[in-house]
């Protein structure tokens, strides 16, 4: 279903963001059985902006919407992930657009432990990836900008 954040938002020099309220995303992390900390990451799928990229699941905000509503309705879009078990802890924004009020802000939340996921098609897939393997992916330029500042939440 396409909200009314779906399309691209300019900045005063032309580049292009897309969500026409801003964008939002959910950097969930959960421990491994054996305690280390995962992130859960998705694979952009080819079609997409940044296409074959690893980000965040995530996505444009509507009017309505807070950015943590807006990450977490994405989160549920594109990886099957139940709200009621998701605690997020903080909202950092991430990424501006110059001479607009666009903003990118990275939802940082916890579950008690590894979700099962279920990939839709904006995605080629989802992986709980260790938090000192990240860096070593593809990373979505905009994500991997922001890596080093979000591992501090």
């Amino acid at each position: 279903m396409r909200g009314d954040g779906d399309g691209w938002a300019f900045s005063d020099t032309g580049v292009r963001f897309w969500g026409r309220h801003g964008a939002a995303g959910l950097l969930l992390r959960a421990p491994r059985p054996d305690g280390a900390r995962t992130v859960l990451l998705q694979h952009r799928a080819w079609w997409s902006h940044q296409g074959g990229t690893w980000a965040l699941p995530g996505g444009a905000r509507d009017s309505h919407e807070t950015a943590e509503e807006a990450a977490i309705r994405e989160a549920q879009e594109e990886a099957g992930l139940p709200a009621d078990r998701i605690v997020v802890r903080a909202a950092v924004v991430t990424a501006s657009a110059s001479g607009t009020s666009w903003t990118y802000t990275t939802v940082v939340a916890d579950a008690e432990e590894l979700l099962p996921v279920v990939p839709n098609g904006e995605s080629t897939e989802l992986r709980w990836v260790d938090e000192h393997d990240v860096a070593a992916l593809p990373l979505h330029p905009g994500f991997a900008a922001s890596w080093e500042l979000l591992r501090g939440y």
